[in-house]
């Protein structure tokens, strides 16, 4: 994540408790209110054991390689590794796996992504994205640019069919060093290189600080998470034209076709508890509360004289600070929002919120709610969610991106918060949490100085612990 204002240089303002989170059953199967529960002791695949080598702890029985580092190991054209991996994907490769790898920069990072001739969208941009592939082990075969000349990318999304949406986390204007705007999202093919050339912003998605997306496999739908502030930023849906088919290519062709750039409906979450108007997604503080979801046309997509969030009178949507990660799974689309205070216009103060859209009922579930953590350099409270991905082993794998330690954590389908992996390094954001296809390989990454990492271990139903720790 990257905005206007980093989450650590702001001041924290009071203290409601450590981890405050509650799921009841499956992630699949949560349904009405339950009491919040904390972390509990020996829960998930155990205590973290700290690393010799300073950078991963994890449980015992786990380990990691680092697949790539930046700086260091080496792009097959010979320039280094680029800096800030962020959202990343998987993909069933022919001998093992592809990972498309969000590369965050925004201007002053040391190692851009080479700006390679038929691969770049703005040549006065420096990030976009690496495809690394790795063998059945997590061992890495070969990286090499996929994308370049985009600008922030952060996030993003898998497709049902098979590519990768990466998200331009700003409302970067050209001029300057910049030729072209910024602010879009673009498909990366993770096979097909040829398909990425030409690199095409799918201006129907809305020209916005964009943050992660989660596809609707049975109707090509599209939801987004904004990551921006004054005012807070909005969740939206794209819903493709009429007899729109979701397939590779299907999203470029429709970008360039006439009156691509509008096309679809882009929509802004409206909440609604009964008659009264849910102003921001903070008014939610115990996990259950449901709300009823409408969807606001969006006045102007492109934001060519008024950004998106800013186009909406007061009572119109539903805003919320730091909107970060997205992921669809059990039929609907699951969203995080980061933390929030009152002082950025929130009406409670959380450090994080995990929501599930369920397009059939046009609902909003807030699942996982972490009060403000008393006490960040504390080895077991959290804070900060912000990528997200779902375990084939159950529950949820969240990337913590807040203050003092960061770690990997894991949420059991009963509501139990535990350690899955910690940064020895330093107090840098976790990033792209994501599964190899055969659930063997957990890939996630360490933003600064920059590491990919695939993790592997003897992974089964992580346990809910045996009693509460204090």
């Amino acid at each position: 994540m990257t905005s206007e204002m980093s989450r650590r240089d702001l001041l924290r303002t009071g203290a409601v408790g450590g981890l405050g989170i509650a799921i009841v059953g499956s992630v699949g199967a949560i349904a009405g209110p339950a009491a919040e529960a904390g972390t509990l002791a020996a829960a998930g695949y155990g205590a973290l054991a700290a690393d010799p080598a300073g950078l991963l702890a994890l449980p015992r029985g786990f380990s990691y390689k680092i697949v790539a580092e930046a700086g260091k190991t080496l792009l097959e054209t010979g320039e280094p590794t680029p800096s800030d991996a962020d959202g990343t994907a998987c993909f069933r490769g022919r001998d093992g796996f592809v990972l498309v790898n969000n590369h965050e920069i925004g201007g002053g990072e040391p190692y851009p992504v080479p700006a390679l001739p038929g691969l770049t969208y703005d040549p006065g941009a420096r990030g976009g994205t690496t495809n690394i592939e790795v063998d059945r082990h997590g061992n890495r075969i070969r990286e090499y640019v996929s994308v370049a000349g985009t600008h922030n990318n952060c996030a993003g999304g898998v497709t049902p069919w098979g590519t990768w949406l990466t998200c331009e986390e700003t409302e970067q204007r050209a001029g300057g060093a910049y030729q072209k705007d910024h602010g879009y999202v673009f498909e990366v093919d993770p096979f097909d290189r040829n398909a990425n050339r030409g690199p095409v912003p799918l201006k129907f998605l809305g020209r916005y600080s964009h943050e992660a997306v989660a596809v609707d496999p049975h109707t090509s739908a599209i939801y987004l998470t904004e990551d921006a502030s004054g005012p807070n930023g909005l969740y939206y849906r794209w819903t493709p034209p009429h007899r729109f088919h979701g397939r590779k290519g299907a999203l470029r062709a429709l970008a360039l076709s006439a009156g691509g750039d509008n096309a679809g409906s882009l929509q802004a979450m409206s909440c609604f508890k009964g008659g009264k108007h849910i102003a921001d997604l903070s008014e939610a503080t115990r996990p259950g509360t449901r709300y009823k979801v409408t969807w606001v046309d969006v006045p102007d997509p492109q934001a060519a004289t008024v950004s998106v969030r800013k186009q909406f009178t007061a009572g119109q949507v539903t805003s919320s600070r730091k909107l970060e990660g997205a992921w669809w799974s059990d039929g609907g689309a699951y969203f995080v929002a980061s933390y929030a205070r009152d002082d950025d216009g929130s009406v409670n103060e959380h450090d994080g919120q995990v929501w599930f859209y369920d397009p059939r009922s046009e609902t909003v579930t807030l699942k996982t709610i972490f009060g403000v953590n008393p006490d960040p350099g504390k080895d077991t409270d959290y804070d900060g969610p912000d990528n997200i991905t779902v375990s084939p082993y159950g529950g949820l794998i969240l990337a913590e991106d807040g203050e003092g330690v960061q770690h990997l954590v894991g949420v059991t389908g009963k509501g139990t918060a535990y350690p899955m992996a910690r940064n020895d390094g330093n107090d840098s954001e976790f990033t792209g949490p994501t599964f190899s296809q055969d659930g063997k390989i957990l890939f996630a990454n360490i933003q600064t100085p920059g590491y990919v990492f695939a993790i592997t271990g003897p992974w089964r139903r992580p346990s809910d612990g045996g009693g509460p720790h204090h």
